[in-house]
Formats: structure tokens, C-alpha cells, sequence
């Protein structure tokens, strides 16, 4: 499918050595024939294709000296024709020759515009655009391999697996419908329920892997909470090795919630230093209490902090049972302090020193993923994906109901609804909205 040709800037804009300007669509070529002058004897006309030729770009009111690339189709980015001219980095040049592309009949691309068309075009599946946009936006190792896992059509090959096997269970009750006077053999039943009952428990795993998914793609949420003067901000601090939250004797100085990001092995951690949770006349303070204590409810765990020079009074035992039932550590600091006494808890630690702060992190990412956290395996990681496979579990689930205790082409309306909305993931029956919201998350010039 051929569209228009659209231009735009995919590389950020600003000072930097190269730049790339990308015109996709059905005749991008003759408006390079219009743009780039060759040092060589070969005519743009007449460039092969993947291999990248010297010469001068017309920026209109200048000329620069850069590279231009022709990409023809279906073997492109996008499965159209497609041309790239490589530039010297800068604003000024960058628009400048962009601007031309516009005035020669070029349009602007739109968010996400060259990776729609390579969808559109059957280049990618929606799955693997969203990895795409996953791994450009990643901070961590994990994010990346949880990106490249949608990219690289894995996700996608699991999916029309089962759908495939969903559509075999279908050609055996159509056979039935069709000939009713030789029906569905028992065996073939049997087969169907075996084969749907498979595909259930395969989504079913897929689906499990969602929790741990969420964490290594959004980072996994840490709030530090305890009473005031306990060393929290001090705590932050020298988990980030940085003094972002200010530090004082002065029960009540965070007032609001400090973050900060750790990455470790691999995983992004954000932490929350929080307001110092206790009664307050204060009206702001009063506020920021409120704040963690949201911060709390909504954390992947909690970091509760005591002081390990003092005795635990009701502002602590109160902590203690609001993270009661939630994930959490009970961390004893400042075991470097004079008047230091242990006390029952799940690390000591001295945020002042440093000591066992590299075990309290291996012990959060632990705790939070059940074990060491395996960033090789296959998991899930987009929402949409993990309520889809839910509704396909449930589909299914009334499909084996309907196996047993009714005629066989009642079971098929809920086969194929559950192959119908696994269709959803790869992009082959998703909704208009679905696939608008998806590239709207895109930057101009992918």
C-alpha cells in the first residue's frame, strides 16, 4: 500500500555531526532527483539502491555537503519507496532542508508516521511496534530486552501460533456443520478439547509473566517511609550517590516526596524519600504526610526505616502496621551511631557509611521479583497485551464448558472470539482507536 510522500527529521534536533532527513511514499526519488546533486557520474535516477551516495543537498537558500540513500520497496523501513538524505548536524541546516522537501510536495510526517506505514504495510505487527517504542524510550538494560522481545516478532510468533491452532479447532467443528450426517468424531472432539485446553494454559503463562513484565519495563516503585529524623533522606542519598534530599536534625524538612533512580542489575528502581509519617499541626507537612502515605499504598515495596538508636514508640509501631500485608523491608539504620542496639529486622544498615547498602539493594530486587531477576526470559510488559490474554483465558475457558455440556458450534462462537482478540495483540483485528493510541506515543520522524 503506497501513500504520499511524507518527510521529516529523524534525528533529535540540535548540534551534532550527522543528520537525517527520511521522505517515505510512492515517488520520494524524484524529489531527491529535485535535491541532491551526485560528485559522481551516476544520476539519482539511476542510484542503486542501499548504498549511500556523496553530493550536494539543495536546502533552498544553501547547499550543504552530505549523503543521500535509496531504499526500494518492499525491501524498506516502511515496504514503500524511500529515501534518506544524510546531513551535517544543526538546526539551521536540518530545517532548512526539510523545509525544501515541503516546498517540492513533500507533507509532514505525523508521530510514529513511518512505523504506522510499515505496519500498515505488513512490515511490523502492532506488538512489535510497540517494542519499538519501548526501547527508544528505555532507561535500563531490562526495559531495552523487554522492548526487543516485541520488536524481534517474538511475542507475535507466540500469538499466531495459538491462533492457528485455534483456527485448526474451527475447520473441525465447520466440517461437522457442513456434513452434519457424518458429525465431529469423538476422537476429533477430543482433540479440539485438548488443543483449546493448550492454548488456554499457554496464554495463562504468557499472561503470568505480566507483574514482573510492568516492573522491569515502568522500574520498580520504592518507597522509603518511617518516622522523621530516622535517616530516610540520608538513606536516598546514598543509594543514588547523590544529595538530592536535604538532610537535617530538624524533625519535618521533607515535606514532600524526593526521587531518585537506582539501576541495578539491570532493573530501574524509582525511590521515593518521603515526608516523615506522623501527626502535624503543619498544614503543608500535614500534606506531604498525606502524600506518602499514597506513596506507600502505591509502591512495589516499602523501605521502613527505624532508628537504631532510639526505642520504637507508637509513631514507628504505627508505620510498622500500615505496610503490614505489602512488600516491604524493615531496615534498621545508622548502625554506625553511638547508643546503636539491634533490634528485630530484615538488614541493619548505616546510610552515613554505606555499610550493607549494596546488600540491601540485592535484597529490594530479590524480594520484588522473587528471587534473581531473569532478564533473558520471555515476559509481557504492555497492559493491553495482559488484558487480552485474559479475555482470550476466558473465552477459552467458556469454549471447554461448552465442549462438554454442549453441541460443538457453541464452543466455536467462544473459539473465535478468544482468536479474535488475540488478534488484538498482533495488531490483526485491533480497533482504529487502539492502533492511533499506540502511535501517538511515537516521535515525529520514526
Amino acid at each position: 500500500m503506497l501513500l504520499e510522500n511524507v518527510s521529516a527529521i529523524s534525528t533529535p534536533i540540535g548540534v551534532g555531526g550527522v543528520a537525517i532527513i527520511r521522505i517515505s511514499g510512492d515517488s520520494p526519488l524524484s524529489v531527491a532527483e529535485k535535491m541532491f546533486r551526485p560528485s559522481g557520474k551516476i544520476a539519482v535516477k539511476d542510484f542503486e539502491p542501499y548504498r549511500m551516495y556523496v553530493g550536494e543537498i539543495d536546502g533552498g537558500d544553501f547547499t550543504d555537503f552530505g549523503m543521500c540513500v535509496y531504499f526500494k520497496a518492499p525491501k524498506s523501513y516502511t515496504g514503500e519507496e524511500m529515501v534518506e538524505f544524510h546531513c551535517h548536524g544543526g538546526t539551521a541546516i536540518t530545517r532548512g532542508i526539510l523545509r525544501r522537501t515541503f516546498a517540492l510536495g513533500c507533507k509532514p510526517a505525523g508521530r510514529g508516521e513511518f512505523t504506522k506505514r510499515a505496519f500498515l504495510n505488513g512490515k511490523l505487527s502492532l506488538s512489535s511496534c510497540e517494542g519499538l517504542i519501548d526501547m527508544i524510550n528505555s532507561e535500563s538494560e531490562g526495559e531495552v530486552k523487554a522492548g526487543y522481545y516485541l520488536y524481534r516478532e517474538r511475542l507475535t510468533r507466540e500469538i499466531r501460533g495459538l491462533q492457528d491452532k485455534l483456527k485448526e479447532c474451527l475447520s473441525l467443528i465447520d466440517a461437522g456443520i457442513d456434513f452434519p450426517e457424518e458429525g465431529v468424531e469423538e476422537a476429533d472432539a477430543e482433540k479440539i478439547y485438548l488443543s483449546v485446553a493448550g492454548v488456554k494454559t499457554k496464554a495463562d503463562e504468557l499472561a503470568a509473566t505480566f507483574t514482573r513484565g510492568r516492573k522491569i519495563k515502568n522500574g520498580v516503585k520504592v518507597a522509603i517511609v518511617g518516622k522523621p529524623n530516622t535517616g530516610k533522606s540520608s538513606l536516598l542519598n546514598a543509594l543514588i550517590s547523590s544529595d538530592k534530599a536535604i538532610v537535617s536534625p530538624i524533625a519535618g524538612t521533607t515535606r514532600d516526596a524526593v526521587e531518585g533512580t537506582l539501576i541495578h542489575g539491570g532493573v530501574r528502581f524509582e525511590l521515593s524519600d518521603t515526608a516523615g509519617i506522623r501527626s502535624s499541626s503543619d498544614g503543608i507537612e500535614a500534606e506531604g504526610i498525606n502524600r506518602s502515605r499514597r506513596i506507600l499504598d502505591a509502591c512495589d515495596i516499602a523501605l521502613v526505616v527505624l532508628d537504631g538508636t532510639r526505642e520504637l514508640d507508637a509513631e514507628d509501631e504505627e508505620i510498622l502496621a500500615l505496610s503490614e500485608g505489602k512488600a516491604r523491608l524493615v531496615v534498621n539504620n545508622k548502625r554506625d551511631a553511638e547508643g546503636y542496639r539491634y533490634r528485630k529486622c530484615d538488614m541493619e544498615v548505616s546510610a552515613k557509611t554505606g555499610e550493607n547498602l549494596s546488600a540491601l539493594i540485592d535484597a529490594v530486587s530479590e524480594k520484588v521479583f522473587d528471587g534473581k531477576v531473569d532478564l533473558s526470559g520471555e515476559v509481557i510488559s504492555e497492559e493491553r497485551h495482559f488484558y487480552a490474554l485474559k479475555a482470550a483465558s476466558d473465552a477459552l475457558s467458556a469454549a471447554l464448558d461448552a465442549i462438554k455440556n454442549m453441541p460443538l458450534d457453541a464452543a466455536a462462537v467462544d473459539i473465535t472470539a478468544a482468536w479474535e482478540t488475540l488478534g488484538e495483540i498482533t495488531g490483526e483485528t485491533a480497533s482504529e482507536s487502539i492502533i492511533d493510541d499506540i502511535f501517538s506515543r511515537f516521535c515525529v520522524g520514526k
